[in-house]
Parts: C-alpha cells; sequence; structure tokens
C-alpha cells in the first residue's frame, strides 16, 4: 500500500480551503422559471401583502354572526367580489381562494357545515391579508439555494426575475496516452470514465461544464489547455502524481500558478491538487484512477464549485457506519457506503481503480483516526 506523506494537508483542510477559496462569481438576472438549483445574490422582496385580501382557505360558506344561516349566493375564486357586506345570519357559498365578504366571521367547510346551527364557529378557516408577508418584507435572503418551494414562494411575491450568481464554467482536460473517449478500449487502452463522471458531478454542483477534451501525455499541450478555455475552472484528471507523464505540477509552476493544496492526507485520491492561475482561474487536479478520482472531486472540485456558486457546503450527515476497514493516522479513508435506516453498512471490496462500490452505495463515509466498526462518520452523499 502506498505511503502518505506526511506533509500532505489534513483531508478536512483540503476541503476546508477548497470551500473558503474563491469568492461568489458576480451577479446576474433571471427569469424566475429557470432560477432553480441556483442562489440569490440580492434579497428578494414581496411586492405586495400575502395574501392580498382576506381569503377563503376552505370550499364551503362564508358566514356572518351567529346562526342559522341564509345562503344568499356564490363567490368563485378569482370572479367578482361579493358586493355587500354579510349580516348576521347571512352566508354566502365560497371557493378556496376567493376574497371573503366584508363582516363575514367564518367560513365553513363543505364537509362539516351545519346552515341551521345556532353556535358560533370555533375555526375561521380564512387566511387574513399579508399574514405570510407583508409589502416589503424580506422573502428569501442572499446566500439562499432556490428550491421549488422558495421559487413558488417569490413567484406569490410578484417576483419575475431574481438576481444570481453566475454559474461557473468548468472545461474538464483528461490526459493519458491510452485513454479513448467511447466504445470498447482495446489492449492496453482504458475508457474515459471522467467525461461522465465530473460532468454530473459539475451539474449538481450548480455548475456548468463546456468543455471536454483528452490530452495526451504532452506538457506542451497541457499548458495551451489550461490557458485556453473559456472556463472559470479547469480540471484535469490523471496527471497529478509524480510519475513520468505527470507533467501537471511543472506546468502550473511554469504558468506561475499558485497551489493552495497539494496532496491530501487521505485515502484514495491523495495525489490531488487545487491551484490558481494568475488570471485568477482555478486549476483542479485530480488522480487518474477512478474511485481515487472521484474522492479528489468531492474535497477540492465540489467545495470550490459551491464556493463560485454561492452557496454553502451542505452539513453532511453523520450516521454509525458498520464495516471492516483499517484507519491508521495520518490518513483519512473514504470509503462508499449503503444507508441500512439508522445507520450505514461498508461497501465491501472498493479499490481505487474500480467505481463498483461506489456506483453501489449511496454516500461516501469520512472514516478518520479514532474510527471503529459501528462508531458514527460524516457521510457525504453520492448524486
Amino acid at each position: 500500500m502506498p505511503s502518505i506523506d506526511r506533509a500532505a494537508t489534513p483531508w478536512r483542510a483540503a476541503r476546508r480551503t477548497a470551500a473558503e477559496a474563491a469568492a461568489a462569481l458576480p451577479t446576474e438576472d433571471v427569469p424566475l422559471h429557470r432560477a432553480v438549483g441556483r442562489v440569490l445574490a440580492a434579497a428578494v422582496r414581496a411586492r405586495a401583502d400575502l395574501p392580498g385580501s382576506d381569503t377563503a382557505a376552505m370550499d364551503g360558506y362564508a358566514v356572518a354572526g351567529a346562526g342559522p344561516w341564509r345562503v344568499l349566493g356564490r363567490v368563485l375564486a378569482g370572479g367578482p367580489a361579493w358586493p355587500h357586506e354579510l349580516g348576521a345570519g347571512q352566508a354566502v357559498e365560497i371557493m378556496t381562494g376567493a376574497v371573503v365578504p366584508g363582516g363575514t366571521v367564518a367560513v365553513l367547510p363543505y364537509e362539516t357545515a351545519d346552515l341551521t346551527a345556532a353556535a358560533a364557529p370555533a375555526r375561521t378557516h380564512i387566511r387574513r391579508a399579508g399574514e405570510d408577508a407583508r409589502a416589503g418584507a424580506e422573502l428569501a435572503g442572499p446566500g439562499r439555494l432556490i428550491t421549488p418551494a422558495v421559487a413558488g414562494l417569490l413567484a406569490q411575491g410578484g417576483a419575475d426575475t431574481v438576481p444570481v450568481h453566475r454559474r461557473p464554467r468548468v472545461a474538464l482536460v483528461v490526459t493519458g496516452d491510452e485513454v479513448v473517449g467511447a466504445g470498447v478500449p482495446g489492449a492496453g487502452q482504458v475508457r474515459d470514465v471522467f467525461g461522465p463522471m465530473v460532468s454530473a458531478l459539475v451539474a449538481a454542483a450548480g455548475a456548468t461544464p463546456v468543455e471536454r477534451m483528452l490530452l495526451g501525455d504532452d506538457p506542451g499541450l497541457l499548458a495551451d489547455r489550461l490557458t485556453g478555455p473559456d472556463a472559470d475552472v479547469v480540471v484535469v484528471t490523471g496527471s497529478s502524481s509524480a510519475g513520468a507523464a505527470d507533467h501537471l505540477h511543472r506546468v502550473l509552476e511554469k504558468l506561475g500558478a499558485r497551489r493552495l493544496v497539494d496532496r491530501v492526507a487521505c485515502r484514495p485520491g491523495g495525489p490531488q491538487l487545487l491551484a490558481v492561475l494568475p488570471d485568477g482561474r482555478w486549476v483542479a487536479g485530480l488522480p487518474g484512477n477512478p474511485f481515487a478520482g472521484l474522492v479528489a472531486a468531492v474535497t477540492v472540485l465540489e467545495p470550490l464549485l459551491y464556493a463560485l456558486s454561492g452557496r454553502p457546503v451542505p452539513v453532511a450527515p453523520r450516521l454509525p457506519v458498520r464495516g471492516d476497514v483499517v484507519v491508521a493516522a495520518p490518513v483519512t479513508r473514504l470509503v462508499p457506503v449503503r444507508l441500512a435506516g439508522d445507520h450505514a453498512v461498508v461497501v465491501p471490496g472498493s479499490r481505487p481503480a474500480s467505481l463498483a462500490g461506489a456506483a453501489a452505495g449511496d454516500a461516501l463515509a469520512v472514516l478518520e483516526d479514532g474510527w471503529a466498526d459501528g462508531a458514527p462518520a460524516d457521510l457525504i452523499p453520492l448524486r
């Protein structure tokens, strides 16, 4: 088993560095229907009271005073308001969302309505004007991820467009003379797994994959690709270790890049890096073994994309993890696990070059020094 240099960055420190390294990208206004999954760059406020009037919360009868009640007519949602104030003992049939007439004390739901009763109703079933928000109130603040529910709330508040941070643009450079982009690889070849895997991770983190290139083991071509694409982040796979064909470190040095993370004390995925070029663009280096590359991606790439998108790294759920795994300081082990109710179970047989374990798992468990079978650990969901 390869050793881990004790000067390597601890896993949590590497992930924290990536999460704190970048500022959110500039703001753009987008139509609300295209904003789900984006992050608000500024507060969005209600343009009117929510709701704007006292409205029925149920289908039934709007009643005034105590019963019994005499029904005078019907009010439909979106239709004309009832023209008169109701007097004691009067009622109108009313639909959910319709404006209640003046004088209404309650709405009696169809299911329980007794128009002959003399007692006043116990519940009003009326949504009062402004009970959800007053005009000018903040509906969602900066940094808020726009979920479907948030989008619906902003629509209720009258928003048509919203200010969000621009999505990071990510270019992928897959290095290696042995890598092929399609079909069944021949003898001595391997299929590119990073194209689909990293592109999916990039999209899930709120960024946009803009380019994928297969590149032979040539430092000159690699330098061209680092300076060429119109992207905020360039992900390089298969060139971050110290072998004869691993040119990324030397190329970054020649380009004047500043390395924030250079090797991480984790297994798999130790030979990974995060750097920033003089022009402000980012480079994430992932090892070429597929599972090791996935671990590196969730360590430095995913948190960086969250930062550029303006969103915090999600809090990792924590559950007891059961399985036969050896953990020795200073190395953090990341292993695929399946969720099993109130605990997680290690998927056996996981290897740096194989994605079978990760594909069968629900999350990566972060196993650190002191962990033992059944002890709790953080879980990073595998989306």
